[in-house]
Parts: C-alpha cells; sequence; structure tokens
C-alpha cells in the first residue's frame, strides 16, 4: 500500500492528459508514409468486371517493363488465400475475378511516378461470367457465386415456442427494414511498408488494428515458422473496423513485392482507391413479424436478418452474430426466433465497421417498435416499458441479467432532460401550419462488450507488463491507439494498480516481436477485457517488489522508481504475464447459440430532434441527446469524445453517406461525392453517463466504442416520422427519399 499523505489522487475518472497527445500537437508521431524509407513503391492492378475468367494480361508499349518487379499468383511462395475465418478471399486473383478491384498483380519501382503509369498500361481480357450484384438475387440462388447456395453463414436463434403466440395475438404487424453500405472514411488511408529478407524473414510496419491479425495472415503466405514474421504497428489515423482485418492483404502485397525485388517496398493507397477497394458497412435487410396483446405487451418476435457479405466471407459471419444477438433488444420477449443469414455478392468484400452488426437490426427493431406504438395509439415510450428487460430475467439468448439494469429510468432520464413531451405537444401545435416540421425520436438500445460468447475464452488474451532501464512500468499489449485513447486508459489503470501517476507507466508499441497476443482492437474489449489484464499484470508487478522485499508495504513513487531499478540491477529483467480468464458463471453454447452472450452490456437511450424543411425536404438535426449506463467512466473526456464521434457517424449513416454502386463497383468513391456530415452539419451533442461498476472490469468498466453508432439512425428517423407522419424504413433518408414519401 502507499501511504495516505503520499498518495496521488486515484487517475480513475480523470481527464488526464492524453499519452500521445504531445508527438502529435508537435508533429512528431510516425504515421507509416512519415518513416524514413529507401526502396520502390508498390501498386496494385485491379479488376474492372464483378465476375469473370481472366484470359490474357499484356503489358503495353512506352514503359521500360524490365525495370520493374511484377508480382502474380504464381509468384506466390506459400498459400494464396488471406488466413482469416474461411480462408477463401486470395491475396491475388488466379484465373478468376469475383468483385471489381479485385487484385490481380502487383507493381513495383523506384519511379512513383512511372509505376501509376505502368498500372494503368496493364491490360486484361475477361471471359464475363453473371454476376450476382445484390442481397435478393444473391437470395434466390439463381446465379451460385459460392458454395452451393451463396450463404457464407446462417444463424437461428430460438426461445419459447414462436408458433404458438400468433393464434393468442391481438394484433400481429410485420415490417421490411433496409439498411445501406457505409465506408469508414478514416482520415489516414491504408499503408504498408516491407522488407523480406531470406535469412531474416519478413517484417512490415503500417497503418492497423490488429497486428497479430496480420501476422496469422503472413505466416501461411510466406509458408515460414511465426518467429519469422514480424508485424509493427506505425502511428495509426483512425481505424473504426475498416483497420481490422483488410491491411492482411496490403501487408501481403507489400511483402510479396519486397521477397520478388530484394527490397523494401511501400504501399500507400490513395482517397479514391483506399473507397473503392477496401471494405465497408454490411448492407442488410430486415423482416419484423410482431405478436401482441391489444395493450402493447410483446407475444413474440419472427425476424429475418440478412446481411450482404460482398465477394468473400472476411469477417460476415462474426457481423452477422452480432447483429442476430441484438435483434430482440433491450426487451423481454418469450417467444423469439431469429433466422439469420450473410449472403455472397461479386462486389468488394464488406467487413468490419464500428457497431459491426448490430447499427443494422437495432435500426429496423426501433423503427418497427414505433411503427407497433401508433397502430396500437399508444406513446412510443409506453410501448417500451412495458416490454422493458429487467434484471433477472432473460435475453433473446437465454442470458440472465445481473447487471443492475434499469432501461426505465435510462428512458425517463432520457426524455425528461430533453422536454419531450413538452417540445412533442409544442410542435403538434405549430406543424400544420409551418414549413419547417420539427419531431422529437428516441431509440432504446444495449451493446454487448467483449466477443461474443466463447470468443474470449478462445482467444485467450495475454497482457505483459515490465521494467524499463529508467526504471518505470511499460505495458505490453496488441491492443492498438487509433484515435480512440488506448494508451491513455491503459496507463490509467495501470497507474491506479501500483499507486502512482500516469506519467509513471509507458506504453510499449504494438510490435509481435515483443508484446504478446492480446487480441484485436475491434469489439468494444479493449478497456472491459485488455485493461483488466492490465490491472492484473500491474498487480502482480507491484506483489512480486513486495514479495521479494524490494519494495516496502507504504512507499511512494520514488521508492517504486526505486526498486525497480535495484531489482533490475540485482535480477536482471523482470516481466509479468497474464491471460484472460472467464469470469465464473458464464457459460456459452456455440451450437444452439443459447447462454451468456456478453459478460456485460452497455444500456442506452438517445433522443434526435429533428426539423424537416418541406421545401428543399433537408433534414436536420437540431439537439441530440446521448445518455448510457457504461460501468465506471475511465477518462471522461475521452468517453465523452468516443459517443459524440460515434453520433456523429450515426448521423451520416442516417441522413448522408450513400454508397452507390454500378455492376459491383462504388461509384461515388471520394469526398467530392460521397457525402458525409461536416462539423457545420452536426447538432449539439449532448453526453450523459450512468455508472454502475461492473466488477469484471477494470475498476469497474464496460466497453462504450461501439455503442453509439447504434443508436442515432433510428432515432432520427423515429423524430422524422413524427414530424412528417411519414414511415421511412430505409437509411440513408435523403431529401430525394423524403420527398418521394411525402409527396
Amino acid at each position: 500500500m502507499i501511504s495516505p499523505k503520499e498518495r496521488p489522487s486515484s487517475p480513475i475518472g480523470q481527464a488526464v492528459l492524453r499519452k500521445e497527445g504531445p508527438r502529435k500537437l508537435t508533429g512528431q508521431s510516425k504515421y507509416v508514409d512519415d518513416l524514413p524509407f529507401t526502396g520502390l513503391f508498390g501498386t496494385t492492378v485491379r479488376a474492372s468486371i464483378p465476375r469473370g475468367r481472366i484470359k490474357q494480361i499484356t503489358f503495353g508499349p512506352g514503359i521500360p517493363w524490365e525495370e520493374f518487379t511484377i508480382v502474380t499468383a504464381k509468384d506466390i511462395p506459400g498459400k494464396n488465400s488471406v488466413a482469416l475465418i474461411l480462408e477463401d478471399q486470395p491475396f491475388l486473383a488466379d484465373g478468376v475475378v469475383n468483385h471489381p478491384e479485385e487484385p490481380i498483380l502487383l507493381l513495383a519501382h523506384a519511379d512513383k511516378y512511372l509505376l501509376e503509369k505502368a498500372r494503368r498500361a496493364v491490360h486484361i481480357e475477361y471471359e464475363k461470367l453473371e454476376p450476382v450484384l445484390n442481397l435478393e438475387d444473391s437470395l434466390g440462388a439463381k446465379t451460385v457465386i459460392w458454395g452451393k447456395d451463396n450463404v457464407f453463414k446462417s444463424y437461428l436463434l430460438e426461445k419459447g415456442d414462436i408458433q404458438s403466440v400468433w393464434r393468442q395475438a391481438d394484433v400481429i404487424v410485420e415490417g421490411v427494414y433496409h439498411t445501406g453500405a457505409q465506408e469508414q472514411l478514416y482520415i489516414e488511408t491504408n499503408g504498408m511498408i516491407a522488407c523480406a529478407r531470406p535469412n531474416e524473414g519478413v517484417t512490415v510496419w503500417g497503418s492497423m488494428q490488429c497486428p497479430y491479425y496480420v501476422h496469422k495472415a503472413l505466416v501461411p503466405l510466406f509458408g515460414l515458422s511465426e518467429d519469422q514474421i514480424r508485424v509493427i504497428q506505425t502511428e495509426t489515423g483512425g481505424g473504426f473496423g475498416g483497420k481490422e482485418e483488410y491491411p492482411s492483404l496490403i501487408a501481403g502485397h507489400a511483402a510479396l513485392l519486397a521477397s520478388k525485388s530484394g527490397k523494401m517496398v511501400k504501399i500507400i493507397y490513395d482517397r479514391a482507391e483506399d473507397m473503392v477497394a477496401t471494405t465497408k458497412r454490411h448492407p442488410s435487410r430486415t423482416r419484423h413479424k410482431t405478436a401482441l396483446t391489444r395493450e402493447g405487451r410483446i407475444l413474440g418476435m419472427e425476424i429475418e436478418f440478412l446481411i450482404d457479405g460482398g465477394a468473400y466471407a472476411t469477417l460476415s459471419s462474426v457481423v452477422l452474430s452480432r447483429g442476430t444477438i441484438h435483434a430482440a433488444g433491450p426487451y423481454h420477449i418469450e417467444n423469439v426466433r431469429i433466422e439469420a443469414k450473410a449472403l455472397a455478392t461479386n462486389t468488394p468484400p464488406q467487413g468490419a465497421f464500428r457497431g459491426f452488426g448490430a447499427p443494422q437490426s437495432i435500426f429496423a427493431l426501433e423503427r418497427h417498435l414505433d411503427q407497433i406504438a401508433k397502430i396500437l395509439g399508444l406513446p412510443p415510450e409506453e410501448l417500451r416499458r412495458r416490454n422493458f428487460i429487467k434484471d433477472g430475467q432473460k435475453t433473446a439468448t437465454g442470458q440472465h441479467l445481473r447487471e443492475g439494469v434499469d432501461m426505465e429510468a435510462l428512458l425517463n432520464r432520457a426524455l425528461t432532460h430533453t422536454h419531450y413531451h413538452e417540445k412533442q405537444a409544442q410542435f403538434l401545435r405549430t406543424n400544420p401550419t409551418s414549413k419547417i416540421k420539427r419531431g422529437m425520436g428516441f431509440a432504446c438500445f444495449m451493446h454487448g462488450s467483449g466477443f461474443t460468447g466463447s470468443g474470449e475464452k478462445y482467444l485467450a488474451s495475454k497482457v505483459g507488463i515490465q521494467i524499463s532501464p529508467e526504471g518505470r512500468a511499460q505495458v505490453l499489449a496488441a491492443s492498438t491507439e487509433i484515435g480512440q485513447g488506448t494508451n491513455t486508459v491503459f496507463a490509467q489503470i495501470a497507474a491506479e494498480a501500483l499507486k502512482v501517476s500516469p506519467d509513471f507507466i509507458e506504453i510499449f508499441q504494438p510490435d509481435t516481436k515483443h508484446v504478446p497476443n492480446s487480441g484485436p482492437t475491434v469489439a468494444s474489449r479493449t478497456v472491459m477485457v485488455v485493461g483488466k489484464l492490465v490491472q492484473s499484470a500491474a498487480i502482480a508487478l507491484r506483489q512480486t517488489l513486495q514479495k521479494d522485499a524490494f519494495l516496502p508495504q507504504v512507499y511512494t513513487e520514488e521508492d517504486l522508481q526505486r526498486a525497480c531499478k535495484k531489482y533490475l540491477a540485482e535480477r536482471g529483467e523482470l516481466k509479468i504475464l497474464v491471460e484472460y480468464q472467464p469470469p465464473a458463471g458464464i457459460h456459452w453454447n456455440d451450437e444452439t447459440y443459447q447462454g451468456d452472450a456478453y459478460g456485460a452490456y452497455a444500456w442506452a437511450v438517445y433522443v434526435a430532434e429533428v426539423s424537416v424543411d418541406t421545401t428543399t425536404w433537408e433534414t436536420t438535426v437540431e439537439n441530440f441527446l446521448a445518455l448510457q449506463e457504461v460501468g465506471r467512466v475511465i477518462h471522461p473526456i475521452l468517453a465523452a469524445g468516443q459517443i459524440e464521434g460515434g453520433v456523429a457517424q450515426g448521423i451520416g449513416y442516417a441522413l448522408f453517406e450513400k454508397v452507390r454502386w454500378q455492376e459491383g463497383r462504388m461509384s461515388n468513391g471520394s469526398m467530392t461525392n460521397y457525402i458525409m456530415p461536416t462539423s457545420s452539419d452536426l447538432p449539439p451533442i449532448e453526453v450523459l453517463f450512468e455508472e454502475i461498476p461492473y466488477p469484471h472490469g477494470p475498476q469497474g468498466a464496460k466497453g462504450i466504442g461501439e455503442l453509439p453508432m447504434d443508436g442515432p439512425a433510428p432515432a432520427i428517423l423515429n423524430a422524422v416520422s413524427q414530424a412528417t407522419g411519414r414511415e421511412i424504413n430505409a437509411i440513408p433518408m435523403l431529401p430525394e427519399d423524403l420527398m418521394k414519401a411525402c409527396l
């Protein structure tokens, strides 16, 4: 323990200085394109059709092709498949192409301007095949492009007896809901530098979320041992899921060129290539059929949830899983049947994006409930109150809740804080005579923290902590800082465990040669799961020093530093490694999809106030409240920033960001015609927290990163419905969509 007189105030709950803030502010941070580099530049020659066979590749005149390094599928020394889940996606197309922009061959040259000229001079002749370009065509399987039926993955989640409820129901309500693709649009585009030496193996530096995903992909690509592959994360300018699995592909391309040329190779995508070639949020279609009593009690729900996975499986099965589990929302429903499928189409593969399937299914549910309330003649808040899940009750997967959840209290606080009823009454009076129609809408939802079911147990994440030569504590984890504040929060957690200031803590840059595999930086798991391991490792470090009499029971920060230096001098390295162990009482059945889907949930109610201009049919979000229960808040400014950023992305998802497809290719792949909200398009966003500490999280914290993506779209469209009296069940809702619905 530390002397009360010497004890620093707890860093938990404090807005301490960001660890990487000064370096970023002063321009010292090195992103991948900033690293000193001598070698070749690489580029990718891509398919121009959605589906076909490669007949011939020709290299046009006027290019000194003998100066170029050229790599095709035949040059791959190991397996030509990206190791992820199903491993169906090739690094380079070998004879067939399955989507526009599929990589076919790679070029490298010292002159990047000549390299671009050469890329344009490569001509590929195809035998075109019939493509599948949307969910409906894929579901019908008239043309089979993947497996036997175009289905990457399917789930059937059942609780109770759904067939028994239709005869009992007073009212049955059905609806169909659609969501579109969404581009992650991180500030820094994808980029990698690779070095490949016969005796030393392969090393890559790059912008990424998950170094060990890249490591896993490169091992079979080159047929090398794990210790011959090294992956180093450079400073990363945003990810939002878009740099979860995709960096494996570009890392493989850079490394293949480096291997063949014998030189270092850098590949940096420009914005246009990054937008058209990389993964996006899965488009979806959800059908709801709900049985109710006249009083508004939900007897049963039957849900069909479909997502468009693109040409290869990538992470579609995991995205589908989370969307399926969240499809019934924070409600107690005795009878549920959810049938879910991820389907193949000839578009670039879809992948991870903040929320990971939940924004799609939650949008459908919360829109559906508002329409049910209208049919029953109930206020939408009353319908939800009558069906909220409570502690001790079971979710759709049969998980007993023991979190102290009180959704009704959250709803009441949110509606009171926003003056929901007063404004609603005011708008009902003023809308009939005004060209500007106003409305209030809300959404109630939850989001599971960490990987689903047995995912965390399977990962068996590890975290280390060691003493630096300066006598400070260094956290060793593969969790990446991508702008969300990981380094700062880890420092706060370790500092609290060691009873020192966060300045005493250093965060080791993720590097697979030096840090253990703590799992990917995804799924709202970094703080709750990996942060808990950081806490455990720091406590173990302190206990080791005290047990061996290097550190007294009562100590100051200076005492700890002296103890660390003394230990190093007398015994050498001190490194503590801890591994994830699931909390007691957590049980999950992967076969039946029943049990404890997540260790904990974050719970939320979001309220949107909108105005609709009936001359231009533009919708403006005037005010937005985000209220959530997330366990203990470690860093209030970073936590609020996560919510504000997620709400901004959710507004874009609802009203602005429409990917336009032309023969399977994104046709608006630039920031001039893919419209996203700017600061002038965003409302005041008020963020409020409830804190019910989670006993298995560090200092009681749960995950929050994905949560704010789930609620904005349904809250906004519910508000638009109230303002206009029209039901819009697809996003993004552009002005022309609303105009068609209203005129």
